[in-house]
């Protein structure tokens, strides 16, 4: 005899039939789904077909179309042909579309023709969230993504490579002037003389416009172009393998407050998409986390004087492990004293400035403790100059944002359980 929880058979009959309502908990968020986009007006927000006509083959409303894609954001369903698959089984979806199934090409024109209407449903719920007092002390979150692009690689060109295909086109081009010139002097057929022609054609055709490439590559600040997807990069993936991707930068909040795409990598995107969360959320003061790739000393500065308090972990960029000597980190500083204690106990004073690829630097240097130390060549590989310090001149910004990250090391936890 079985002990185990027996269900009931397929087959059985119920004289009361379940209704769709019951597997919907009064907590679901689809529930929310439902009274956020009931309360729209679908027109003012500038969606396809909200008014039917009277005339001809009926078509789904786009407010349920709107419940499905936000269904889908919430469930990290992106694909419309996996949405489609989810209306047949998933009884939340048949719930939600009150049951009605919708094939991924109805799911794929919906997105794609009101690409505006979608954009402003996500304004009006981000100033819902903002009347609703969610955005007031909140941490904010910043990370970046990478998505494959619809770009191939053969459609992605750098000077590099748009140097060599014109070399080559040349090389090719006089070999086809030489071929052509053997034809004219040998009896070769009308044919074969037609085809090296039209090769040839081709080839100064094709010579044109990879130097039209290369003029609209000068223009490019990353010196890369790419013909399909103007966002799209070639970038170095985890793998050592070279990969096209479009990125994008988002800033999340439990939610997604923003969202832009960029040609660059995250170094750099601190204080610019920072400019986005303030837009968005209409505040000035506002403390925001990212990830090492985010470390950038003068975009941090820059974020921190339009009002922003960033919490970005440095990065150790240095190579002294490699070169085998001392990091600078073992250099110690007294902010009291403006002075750098090296590894061997001797301090190292303010000598002088230096400007360094834009940025001003303060030099800290001992020239007699340095000539006379037992350990001088763990500190630099200089036979004849002093160990130098360089330390920025707005270096104390970095210091108090990294006494901020000590002070609250699950700041780096929290950004990524929120990401």
């Amino acid at each position: 005899m079985s002990h185990h929880i027996k269900g009931h058979s397929i087959n059985q009959v119920t004289l009361f039939p379940e209704a769709l309502d019951d597997f919907v908990t009064e907590e679901n968020p689809l529930r929310v789904i439902v009274v956020f986009v009931n309360g729209l007006d679908l027109v003012s927000l500038e969606f396809e077909c909200v008014n039917a006509k009277l005339t001809g083959r009926p078509g789904y409303r786009p407010a349920a179309m709107l419940k499905l894609y936000i269904y889908g954001y919430l469930n990290r369903i992106q694909s419309s042909r996996r949405l489609e698959k989810e209306t047949h089984r998933n009884v939340e979806l048949m719930w939600l579309l009150e049951p009605l199934q919708r094939d991924f090409k109805t799911i794929a024109d919906f997105r794609k023709d009101n690409g505006k209407g979608i954009k402003n449903s996500c304004r009006i719920f981000v100033e819902l969230c903002r009347q609703m007092n969610i955005f007031n002390d909140t941490i904010i979150a910043i990370d970046g993504s990478k998505f494959k692009a619809v770009n191939s690689k053969s459609n992605n060109f750098t000077t590099t490579k748009v140097k060599d295909h014109i070399a080559r086109m040349e090389d090719t081009s006089a070999d086809y002037l030489i071929k052509l010139d053997e034809a004219d002097a040998e009896a070769t057929s009308e044919r074969e003389t037609v085809q090296l022609k039209g090769k040839f054609a081709w080839l100064e055709k094709r010579l044109i416009e990879l130097q039209q490439i290369k003029q609209d590559l000068d223009e490019q600040p990353d010196n890369q172009i790419s013909l399909i997807d103007p966002d799209a990069r070639l970038l170095m993936a985890s793998n050592s393998k070279r990969t096209i991707v479009t990125m994008s930068k988002a800033l999340w909040i439990q939610r997604t407050i923003s969202l832009s795409a960029t040609t660059s990598t995250d170094r750099g995107q601190l204080t610019s998409i920072s400019m986005l969360l303030q837009k968005a959320l209409r505040k000035k003061d506002i403390t925001v986390i990212a990830d090492k790739g985010y470390f950038s000393r003068v975009d941090i500065k820059s974020a921190q004087d339009i009002g922003i308090t960033a919490i970005v972990p440095q990065t150790d960029t240095s190579g002294a492990k490699t070169k085998g000597i001392f990091n600078k980190s073992l250099f110690k500083y007294d902010k009291d004293r403006d002075i750098y204690t090296c590894p061997a106990g001797n301090e190292l004073r303010h000598q002088r400035n230096a400007v360094d690829r834009g940025i001003e630097q303060k030099i800290y240097v001992n020239h007699i403790a340095c000539g006379d130390c037992d350990i001088r060549a763990k500190c630099t590989q200089s036979k004849i100059e002093p160990s130098k310090i360089r330390r920025w001149i707005h270096e104390a910004m970095i210091d108090a944002m990294q006494e901020r990250l000590d002070n609250a090391p699950e700041t780096t936890v929290l950004r990524k359980q929120t990401v």
